[in-house]
């Protein structure tokens, strides 16, 4: 495919690439750097546009992306390094972004990948995007089975979520938007035990039996879950700490907390 060459910010395209980048657009994502782009290719995602700079077009790895991008895209963007910090998300720009089909996040998808021991993990009220990024790049990595984002959470395929996830969005099945009870109640259809992660917990998380299928509940970075929501679980567990540290960043409990369902679970890691 031969490249659009673009040199106004009047475009309307441009405009778009903004729109989609500001989560202003329901049914596209932003993905932006070499690294994502390749994630998103490599997926199967349906891709729309891709927009790459001058400079990037030059190198040798980047032009062969490009070309590989060139095959699957609705249109191929080339812009001056001026245009694509315009529509950037990062500070500096990472030479080449893309506007993708959002990924399939219903309940359906989710359901359709269960198994008699499934571990899934639900982010609950989580607003911080590199937190989600972080959780589902753990998740994947500990061979948890699914997520699911409560409609209180930041969209996992947010620009800044799906760089912390590292691809990891593309690949692992995520269920957006049910609210906390629905997601609650579609673990218990399916014999899943819910366990939330509660500084108050009297079970250590080294007690708690990961083997069978259970789902991992994350509240919010600051308050956590609330009373009401923990007891609305099946159970509750805490990682024990040294004062005075009273709490851990909730993407590095989540790391410890699924590295020990890994254990128990005979995960055969490389």
């Amino acid at each position: 495919m031969t490249p659009e060459i673009i040199t106004s910010r009047d475009n309307s395209l441009l405009r778009q690439v903004r729109a989609v980048r500001d989560g202003r657009v329901d049914d596209l994502i932003f993905v932006e750097g070499m690294r994502l782009c390749e994630e998103a290719l490599t997926a199967g995602i349906k891709i729309h546009v891709v927009v790459f700079s001058d400079e990037i077009a030059q190198k040798e790895k980047p032009a062969e992306l490009i070309a590989k991008l060139s095959t699957v895209c609705d249109r191929l963007i080339n812009v001056n390094e001026k245009l694509l910090a315009y529509v950037s998300f990062s500070k500096t720009a990472q030479g080449i972004l893309l506007l993708a089909s959002r990924p399939d996040a219903s309940e359906g998808q989710l359901s359709s990948k269960q198994t008699e021991t499934s571990l899934i993990v639900i982010m609950h009220r989580i607003t911080n995007p590199v937190n989600v990024g972080a959780i589902l790049r753990t998740a994947e990595a500990t061979g948890v089975t699914g997520t699911i984002a409560t409609e209180n959470a930041t969209d996992p395929f947010s620009p800044k979520a799906l760089r912390g996830a590292m691809g990891a969005a593309f690949r692992l099945p995520v269920w957006c938007r049910p609210s906390y009870a629905q997601a609650l109640d579609w673990c218990a259809a399916r014999g899943i035990k819910t366990v939330c992660a509660d500084l108050h917990a009297q079970k250590n998380y080294t007690e708690f039996d990961w083997t069978g299928p259970c789902a991992l509940i994350l509240g919010p970075e600051t308050a956590g879950l609330s009373h009401a929501e923990i007891a609305a679980a099946d159970d509750a567990v805490r990682i024990p700490m040294r004062e005075p540290v009273e709490s851990l960043n909730v993407s590095v409990a989540t790391g410890v907390l699924l590295y020990e369902a890994a254990r128990q679970r005979g995960r055969d890691f490389r």
